[in-house]
């Protein structure tokens, strides 16, 4: 990479933030905000020549909002929802963040009431034709009381996801107005900000419903309406197609496979050029890179970069998730498929060794399904999408050392002075990113 396209240091934690969020307000990020603001030129030209993404500054909307359109979208990833177990938002969350959008472009200020009823109404009259789900909000002879407070707490979840990204306000709490059959409340959004989230060419121009659904996402990401055409579908990636490809994961997720282009051509991250073109990309962010022949994994020390904080945290699914990848290197053959029986029976043992461990779960196969979750999550197993419950470890497991500690009980020897006090030994299961979280960001090279 050209000298001149090196970020200086006090744009790459706004270069880190754009990466995690995609957006810097200047309400919620005013130092990133304004040192974006100041060098813009030089970040949208970094992003530009290394990942070909688009870095737009609304000064009026008091919004920088970074484009990233990829055509390998990550399936498990999305907008979170924290009242959820499982906080991927729904496809019906998702339909109605657009319908709202629609709505209060219209009408930038309007009851929560006023929404409601038009959104309903849009439904109905698309419902027939299969375009738009039924959303009934009112309780009548169709609808029983269950279904439609389903409906206004989606709409409450959607509402919340543009409340969290800045494009609306409230000036109430949403579940409660929304749970109160007579409540109500003001949702005022911001038309400008409304304008800056579109980051691809139109679908009507695209002509998706002509389509596979399995191309939807290389047109939503192409340049150009030419570049989408089924002619040129079949036809294998440029030079730099395969370079954005790599380098965007290597950003935007935990671990990259650099094996997995699955061309006849040799891999880009395995040529001179490619492995130092990665590397200085991810030097240039402040992020830290540990290199394996057959796995790449980018940590960023400060967290800012992703919204993966994996292994922090004390929640019993961690806990779990820390002991099951401390055996999955040391097993017979560490590339097998990873059964629920196998991670049930170790989860069995360490509950004989600690009988209070894990107490909470009463059936253990639910506390092996949410470790093994974890862990998927950070890209260190991939489920198998025929075996239900089996899991392939990637080579990411290599790189992570977690150590157990189990507490003991004090004892108090002669030849120990009254005045010193015992020393214990610090369970690790409960303070796991002291010591694992280090393991892949302390380390920079080659290790194939």
């Amino acid at each position: 990479m050209n000298e001149a396209l090196q970020l200086a240091p006090d744009l790459r934690e706004s270069a880190r933030r754009l990466i995690a969020t995609g957006r810097l307000r200047e309400e919620s990020d005013p130092e990133e905000y304004r040192a974006a603001l100041k060098g813009h030129q030089a970040l949208a030209e970094f992003f530009r020549t290394e990942l070909n993404w688009t870095l737009e500054v609304h000064e009026v909307a008091g919004l920088v909002r970074l484009h990233k359109r990829r055509s390998d979208v990550p399936a498990d990833r999305g907008p979170l929802l924290s009242r959820e177990r499982r906080p991927l938002a729904s496809a019906t969350v998702m339909i109605l963040v657009c319908l709202a959008c629609e709505q209060l472009w219209r009408r930038p200020r309007m009851s929560l009431r006023e929404l409601l009823q038009a959104i309903a109404q849009v439904c109905a009259a698309e419902a027939l034709q299969g375009r738009l789900p039924r959303f009934p909000v009112v309780a009548s002879q169709e609808v029983s009381k269950k279904e439609a407070r389903e409906h206004r707490q989606s709409l409450a979840d959607a509402l919340k996801l543009l409340v969290a990204e800045g494009t609306v306000t409230v000036d109430a709490d949403l579940d409660r107005a929304l749970a109160d059959d007579d409540g109500d409340l003001v949702v005022t959004a911001s038309r400008d900000r409304l304008a800056a989230k579109f980051s691809s060419l139109s679908p009507t121009l695209l002509e998706l419903n002509d389509l596979p659904p399995e191309q939807h996402a290389a047109a939503l990401s192409a340049e150009s309406l030419m570049d989408h055409t089924l002619e040129g579908a079949d036809a294998p990636p440029t030079l730099e197609q395969r370079r954005l490809k790599v380098i965007r994961r290597l950003v935007d997720d935990p671990a990259t496979d650099p094996l997995d282009d699955h061309t006849d051509t040799t891999t880009y991250l395995h040529t001179l050029t490619g492995r130092e073109r990665a590397l200085n990309v991810t030097a240039a962010l402040g992020l830290a890179t540990t290199v394996r022949r057959d796995w790449w994994q980018t940590t960023d020390p400060t967290g800012q970069a992703s919204g993966i904080d994996f292994p922090n945290g004390r929640r019993m699914e961690r806990q779990a998730a820390l002991a099951l990848l401390a055996t999955l290197p040391g097993r017979d053959d560490p590339t097998a498929a990873l059964t629920l029986t196998e991670v049930t029976d170790l989860f069995t043992r360490v509950r004989d060794n600690q009988p209070r461990w894990a107490a909470s779960y009463d059936r253990m196969p639910a506390l092996a399904r949410a470790a093994a979750a974890e862990l998927v999550g950070v890209a260190l197993l991939i489920p198998d999408p025929e075996m239900p419950d089996q899991w392939q470890p990637t080579p990411g497991v290599h790189l992570w050392r977690v150590r157990v500690h189990q507490s003991l009980p004090a004892v108090i020897r002669p030849d120990v002075s009254p005045a010193t006090p015992p020393r214990f030994e610090q369970q690790l299961l409960a303070e796991p990113a002291a010591e694992a979280g280090r393991a892949p960001a302390d380390r920079q090279g080659d290790e194939g």
